[in-house]
């Protein structure tokens, strides 16, 4: 197990993502978002920040480390919270948090919104599976 956005945990769900690239359906809405993970533990990160990235313009979900040219929107949120959304599979936790203040939205917020009512695609759900199994 890998402790989340460490460089191992992002190599690793980066292969899980390979492995599994071409078999999930078209996103559900196209995007383009730029992720400021902060307050990240010792290790994680510069300063503990770490820049990462959603993209969904080329058919399929792409993630990663760094920021986007011209994303629609940049989120920026605590590494708790991006954990809890991302590999616990928390929307609520994301929704309190946007309401008390802790998650800050700059750009196309309908772009979020939309994400977040999807229903989930299996493949997704598998995917995102795995990489809660890999998460410590």
């Amino acid at each position: 197990m890998a402790q989340f956005l460490s460089d191992e945990w992002m190599e690793q769900a980066k292969a899980i993502r390979e492995e599994y690239r071409g078999k999930a359906g078209d996103p559900p809405h196209v995007m383009k978002m730029n992720l400021n993970v902060k307050d990240c533990p010792d290790g994680i990160g510069a300063d503990g920040v770490v820049e990462a990235h959603m993209d969904s313009t080329g058919g399929e979900m792409e993630m990663g480390d760094g920021h986007l040219e011209d994303p629609q929107l940049t989120v920026t949120l605590p590494y708790d919270i991006a954990k809890a959304i991302l590999v616990d599979g928390n929307p609520q936790a994301g929704m309190q948090a946007f309401m008390s203040g802790q998650i800050s939205v700059t750009g196309d917020m309908t772009k979020l919104m939309a994400m977040q009512s999807a229903a989930p695609d299996p493949v997704q759900t598998e995917i995102s599976e795995k990489i809660k199994a890999i998460t410590d």
